[in-house]
């Protein structure tokens, strides 16, 4: 059987806001969901996919390659 995460599972995981997440997912910037009914189900993968997608911190080169990377896109 498919383990799915609900909204207040990933807000825990991510440790950000309820309200966060679903912002996020109005503007299409959290990570990939699914509906069943009116229910808000996730993947784990899909959720791990997603954070490691992201920008991580660092120093000015890591800054410069991602200013550079979008102007090229």
């Amino acid at each position: 059987m498919l383990t799915l995460l609900t909204e207040h599972d990933v807000s825990k995981q991510l440790r950000v806001s309820l309200g966060s997440l679903r912002r996020w997912r109005m503007i299409r910037q959290g990570p990939p969901f699914f509906k069943v009914g009116p229910l808000v189900r996730y993947r784990p993968e899909d959720v791990e996919t997603w954070l490691s997608a992201q920008p991580t911190g660092g120093g000015a080169q890591s800054q410069r390659k991602a200013a550079t990377d979008r102007l090229s896109a």
